[in-house]
Formats: structure tokens, sequence, C-alpha cells
């Protein structure tokens, strides 16, 4: 089987409200529950027929520069939603995410 390029497995950020406060995770202090979590999460669109390793090995090759250890990654296939628009029906695209917790003390800054 061919090796496949970390960009390829790792598409791009995926920037939503509920993702950001996943990345945040580490310094929130409102909350205690959320006070207790050392390692913050990440959350990527990734290839739909990646694994987690995969995904896990790519992510630390992108990031190898900064030195970031990839503790677990959790994955989501999300389904495409019926959506119409000016009086046509259709769907959005179907993708996979993946949240990645990093070790405590690792973060990705520049996201």
């Amino acid at each position: 089987m061919a090796e496949k390029n970390e960009y390829k497995i790792v598409k791009h950020p995926y920037v939503t409200e509920k993702s950001m406060m996943l990345q945040r995770l580490k310094t929130a202090d409102s909350n205690v529950s959320l006070k207790r979590c050392q390692s913050p999460k990440y959350v990527f669109v990734v290839d739909r027929s990646a694994n987690k390793q995969e995904i896990a090995t790519a992510i630390e090759e992108i990031y190898k520069d900064e030195g970031i250890k990839v503790k677990a990654v959790n994955t989501v296939n999300v389904k495409p939603k019926a959506k119409r628009v000016r009086r046509r029906s259709g769907f959005t695209n179907a993708f996979k995410k993946a949240v990645v917790t990093l070790r405590p003390g690792d973060s990705l800054d520049h996201l």
C-alpha cells in the first residue's frame, strides 16, 4: 500500500464555537471540572479513509518542529444534511472529523 501524505490525511482545522472551547480547556478557570483538564483538544477535518493511528502520526509529523505528541484521537463521521437554497434541494458534503488530544503542556498556539 502506498504511503499517504500527511496533508492528504489531515486536511484543515475545524473551527466552530465548540472546537474553540475544547482548545481552551487548559486555561478555563470558571468551572471546576474544566479546570482539571490539562490536555488541550484540537479538531481537524481528515480523510474519510484514515484511521486513528494514521491521523496521530500525521499530526505529529506536521507539527514535529514544535515537539507535539498525540495522547488520543477520537473520530466522528459527519453525515450530510439536507439543505434548500433558492428552491433547490441538495445535501451538504459528508466529512470525517478528528478530535486530537495532546499530552499535558503541549499546545498549538497558532490555530
